[in-house]
């Protein structure tokens, strides 16, 4: 197989609709129905699998992917239009050299979900709040940037539920070269607390103590990762400032930089 397909399909496996590299499904989406999109191998590809998402330059390490279509609970972190109506626009193409060398923030994917092992970047964690969509790791790499609340879209986040112990990992897929770490944290104050700091390790080996500040008006803190090459970064030991609040999260991770 040469060419890139897209499919909507049930639950049950039933076809419902399939194009190469493009596919418009006249339809409402049901509950259980999912997009599958085949490769005819890993590589960097441009994916638009909701108009009203628009496109994402990611890497696929494998050749298909699966992304169950979010209805419900699982849907409030998402803009209330995407999945949404009786006409749904998908696309696909490889993407061009220029796009794959530009300088950009490599932890972007507004399509990243759970047990995704296909389609990176690819964050996860060891806990989400209740294990509400609302809290979900991959609230931290889908390019929204609204901290001064919590909840439903657009103010969706990481939440560690109290713990700790709470650890989260990003994972890119290949190998990238990190120039700039950004973190920025929650800012619905006095709803929220902050951290004043938190471990980075990077899978070079490197481990780097980052000191945290209450960001009140939610800005971003950028820390220097000195082009180091790595395939993944985790942050952890996450330290809570002593603030009254029990509540402190993590609102985007941005890493820019260039794939190797």
């Amino acid at each position: 197989m040469n060419t890139i397909k897209l499919a909507v399909c049930r639950q049950d496996g039933q076809m419902l609709a399939e194009g190469c590299g493009h596919l418009v499904y006249p339809a409402a989406y049901c509950p259980g129905d999912r997009i599958i999109l085949t490769v005819p191998q890993p590589g960097y590809y441009v994916i638009m699998l909701d108009d009203a998402m628009g496109e994402e330059l990611v890497y696929l390490k494998e050749t298909s992917f699966t992304l169950e279509i979010p209805f419900a609970e699982a849907h409030v972190s998402y803009s209330p239009r995407a999945f949404a109506g009786e006409q749904h626009c998908l696309s696909a193409r490889p993407a061009q050299d220029c796009e794959i060398t530009a300088p950009r923030n490599l932890a972007r994917n507004k399509y990243d979900c759970h047990g995704n092992t296909a389609c990176y970047p690819h964050a996860w964690a060891n806990v989400e709040t209740r294990g509400e969509a609302v809290f979900a790791a991959r609230n931290a790499i889908d390019g929204i940037l609204c901290p001064e609340s919590h909840g439903e879209y657009p103010y969706q986040s990481w939440g560690i539920n109290r713990d700790p112990n709470a650890c989260w990992t990003l994972e890119f897929g290949r190998p990238i070269k990190a120039e700039t770490l950004v973190l920025t944290t929650r800012a619905d104050f006095p709803h929220d607390a902050w951290w004043e700091s938190a471990r980075l390790t990077l899978s070079n080996g490197e481990t780097i103590l980052l000191p945290l500040e209450k960001a009140a008006d939610g800005h971003g803190q950028r820390f220097d990762l000195h082009g180091a090459e790595i395939t993944s970064l985790m942050l952890d030991d996450l330290k809570k400032a002593d603030d009254p609040s029990p509540f402190p999260a993590l609102t985007q991770v941005e890493v820019w930089g260039v794939n190797v």
